[in-house]
């Protein structure tokens, strides 16, 4: 049985850093990879950062340069490094597994999402 936790979220003023982390057990898909969602009210869910097994990265522009996506095997745990945030980052970060591209139906596991709130 796949279980996705995360942890890290909270509350920051604008500017300042979170990190949080994804640990992931029962998946052994390392083809297709391991992403961050976000979801703020009234918006749909959309990707931020997602890794593969060889390490490759992929971010969209409204993040690149702030978020850092890494992973640690031994841990078996999906970190997301957030740098410089911003009031518009606030929203529900989700772990996701097993999809590729950002496409939200090609992810077959999810974890139960961690809170992250900047204010201005």
């Amino acid at each position: 049985q796949v279980q996705l936790v995360e942890s890290g979220g909270g509350s920051v003023q604008a500017g300042g850093s979170l990190r949080l982390s994804c640990t992931i057990s029962g998946y052994t898909n390392r083809r297709n990879s391991i992403a961050w969602f976000r979801q703020a009210p009234g918006k749909e869910r959309e990707g931020v950062a997602e890794i593969y097994g060889g390490g490759i990265t992929y971010y969209p522009n409204s993040v690149k340069g702030r978020f850092t996506i890494s992973q640690d095997n031994a841990q078996n745990t999906v970190y997301l490094q957030m740098n410089t945030l911003r009031p518009e980052d606030t929203a529900m970060y989700y772990c996701a597994a097993g999809g590729y591209s950002f496409l939200r139906e090609s992810y077959n596991y999810w974890g139960q999402g961690t809170q992250v709130t900047v204010s201005s």
